[in-house]
C-alpha cells in the first residue's frame, strides 16, 4: 500500500503540480500576444490544478502514515514541515495572487488597458521557486 500512495504521490506532482507551475508562464506568452481569450481559460486551468494540488497533499501523508516506524516521520520532521509550509505559500501566491492576476489580464486585455503581466510574471516565478524547493526537500531528506 505504500507503494501506491508513493507512485500516487509522484505521478500527482508530476502531472498537477507540473502544470500548475507552467501554465502561467504560458500564459504570459499569451498576455504579449494580447491574446485575452487564452489567458482567461489559463487562469481557469491554473485555478483548477492548484486546488487538484492538494491531492498530492493528501497522497503524500498518506505515504507519511505507511511509512516504516524506523523513520519516526511525522508532520513535525523538519523536511516534512518545511515542505508543506512552503507548500501552502505557493499553493496561496498562486490562488491569491497569480489567478487573480491572470483573470484581471484577460479583462484588461478585453478592454485595451493595461496588463497585469508583472504580477503574473512575479508571483508565478516565487511560487515556482517554492516548489523547486519543496522537490529539493523531499528528494534530499535532510
Amino acid at each position: 500500500m505504500e507503494t501506491l500512495f508513493a507512485v500516487l504521490h509522484v505521478v500527482t506532482a508530476v502531472f498537477i503540480v507540473g502544470p500548475m507551475a507552467i501554465l502561467p508562464m504560458t500564459a504570459m506568452r499569451a498576455v504579449r500576444a494580447g491574446d485575452a481569450r487564452q489567458v482567461d481559460t489559463l487562469a481557469k486551468s491554473t485555478n483548477l490544478l492548484s486546488l487538484l494540488s492538494l491531492l498530492v497533499v493528501l497522497f503524500g501523508f498518506g505515504v507519511m502514515g505507511l511509512a516504516d516506524k524506523k523513520y519516526d516521520l511525522s508532520v513535525t520532521t523538519p523536511w516534512i514541515l518545511w515542505s508543506l509550509i512552503l507548500y501552502v505559500v505557493a499553493l496561496a501566491l498562486t490562488l491569491f495572487v497569480v489567478v487573480p492576476a491572470m483573470r484581471r489580464a484577460a479583462e484588461a486585455l478585453r478592454d485595451g488597458t493595461a496588463s497585469r503581466y508583472p504580477q503574473i510574471a512575479a508571483g508565478s516565478g516565487v511560487a515556482s521557486l517554492l516548489l523547486l524547493a519543496v522537490v529539493v526537500l523531499m528528494v534530499w531528506k535532510p
